[in-house]
């Protein structure tokens, strides 16, 4: 049977940055991981000092090799179980494998992009179906830009958007705009079609434009869509961690969950959190977690301490002079 100190559930940047923190503690570490970031699709990564338009895939291989090469452990699979062991710790299970022991948990699966239900949007996604301006925006500046709005928040969701392009046109369903909303959208120049999608029109590999029900084509090159973020939370769910009104798990600035010995960091807990921010949060966590072990060695020393053979006094006599 394995032990180690942590698991760390996912293998994104939360969970690498965290695992390098703690190899470097020389923490007795695991990495499981699924191998399925949900920045795959995208080309570069962005925002990301010192590592701005680098393949997702890269960085995490820089990442996984930066932990191994501190004695870290990174095995791929995915983490089907995590139970509490009765005595502070937990088992993890891979794969329905053979269960591992460790003290704590820290859980970074991150989330998953629910998109509206239009032919051919999930077949562009991360290519020129986009959801963030921020990690995509300047690489598609001054081109013909649409925002999906779905839902409430979204009309300035597109006046964001609005920054990289003076040329953007808003979709909406008819009678959603409120007056105020309709008249910021028209001081900034921002397009406005009002009916719904029937499809995307692809042409030569490329979005060539938007399908409307009634047969007009809105052409576009890009798309921006808010899409609907789901938490990959399952297994702290199951853990019994607290979550809020909207399923979110809730946990502390380091990302301590309510479950004592259960962390989480990243997208699985924070929607808005980009690649360097989830790297941060990943830190965060390990520093926290690294702490409270250390809290749990020295109540651990001081009990066999105490309940260890009595200490034999010392003198300074020399050794001929003992009675």
């Amino acid at each position: 049977m394995s032990q180690y100190d942590v698991a760390i559930i996912g293998g994104g940047a939360a969970g690498l940055s965290a695992a390098l923190v703690l190899a470097r503690a020389r923490r007795n570490i695991l990495v499981i991981d699924a191998g399925t970031p949900r920045n795959a699709p995208a080309p570069h990564v962005h925002g990301y000092l010192s590592r701005d338009g680098l393949p997702p895939n890269e960085l995490l291989a820089a990442g996984r090799d930066e932990v191994t090469g501190y004695g870290g452990e990174v095995v791929s699979g995915t983490a089907t179980d995590l139970v509490p062991d009765g005595h502070g710790g937990f088992w993890a299970r891979i794969d329905d494998g053979q269960p591992i022991s460790v003290r704590r948990l820290l859980v970074t699966t991150g989330l998953r992009d629910e998109l509206p239900d239009i032919a051919g949007l999930r077949d562009r996604w991360a290519r020129d179906v986009l959801h963030c301006p921020y990690c995509h925006g300047y690489e598609v500046r001054d081109r013909q830009l649409g925002v999906i709005g779905a839902g409430p928040g979204d009309v300035r969701y597109a006046q964001i958007v609005r920054q990289w392009t003076h040329d953007l046109v808003y979709f909406t369903q008819p009678d959603t705009l409120s007056a105020t909303e309709r008249a910021e959208l028209l001081a900034r120049a921002i397009g406005v079609v009002e009916g719904t999608i029937d499809q995307l029109v692809i042409d030569g590999g490329q979005l060539r434009g938007v399908l409307m029900s009634d047969g007009c084509v809105v052409r576009r090159d890009v798309l921006f869509v808010p899409p609907r973020f789901i938490p990959n939370n399952d297994l702290l769910v199951r853990l019994g961690c607290l979550v809020d009104r909207d399923g979110w798990v809730v946990a502390d600035h380091t990302g301590r969950t309510s479950v004592p010995g259960v962390w989480a960091a990243g997208n699985v807990i924070d929607p808005r959190a980009q690649v360097i921010t989830a790297a941060g949060a990943g830190s965060a966590a390990a520093i926290a977690i690294n702490a409270d072990l250390v809290d749990h060695d020295v109540l651990d020393a001081v009990l066999d301490l105490n309940n260890g053979p009595l200490p034999r006094p010392t003198t300074n006599a020399h050794p001929e002079e003992t009675p």
